[in-house]
């Protein structure tokens, strides 16, 4: 299956709905790795992600986060980006999951930001914002372990076979 074509289909909040044509990397029973190549250049805060910069979309079903590894042409790390989600889906043609807003980034120099708090709805589920309260606090311990592991990760899934 690895190499075979998925589509990423991302839910929001607001009920948009976003899809992303991607390369199947991995896939295990409840987890699946992505390749997406950027199609332009994206500046996100002060991280300038250029076109065909590699992607890595790392998926799981019961975890409350997907993580996006970005890389440049020598595999070193652009950033991590962090999605807070739920309701992850992994199947054969597709990956479907809600978007909680909440992001995270975590740049090589172990800088964690907190990003997109205020598209949050008012009326936000207290039991859904406590979701994403902890996500976020988890995910914004210790960001030098978190980029060592995603690392490690991405240069064995890469340089395999």
């Amino acid at each position: 299956m690895p190499g075979a074509r998925i589509t990423e289909v991302k839910s929001t909040l607001g009920g948009e709905r976003k899809t992303f044509d991607c390369e199947l990397l991995a896939h295990n029973p409840g987890e699946a790795v992505v390749i997406y190549r950027m199609p332009r250049d994206v500046q996100l805060e002060d991280v300038r992600l250029r076109k065909d910069t590699v992607s890595l979309g790392y998926f799981w079903q019961d975890r409350p986060y997907n993580v996006y590894h970005w890389i440049d042409a020598l595999q070193n790390t652009v950033a991590l980006y962090f999605n807070i989600a739920d309701s992850t889906r992994i199947g054969r043609q597709t990956i479907a999951w809600r978007d909680l807003a909440v992001d995270v980034l975590i740049t090589p120099d172990g800088r964690c930001r907190v990003l997109d708090e205020d598209e949050l709805p008012g009326d936000i589920d207290a039991g859904l914002l406590a979701y994403i309260n902890r996500t976020r606090d988890e995910l914004c311990r210790e960001p030098l372990s978190r980029l060592a592991e995603y690392d490690k990760l991405t240069r064995s899934l890469i340089n395999r076979g």
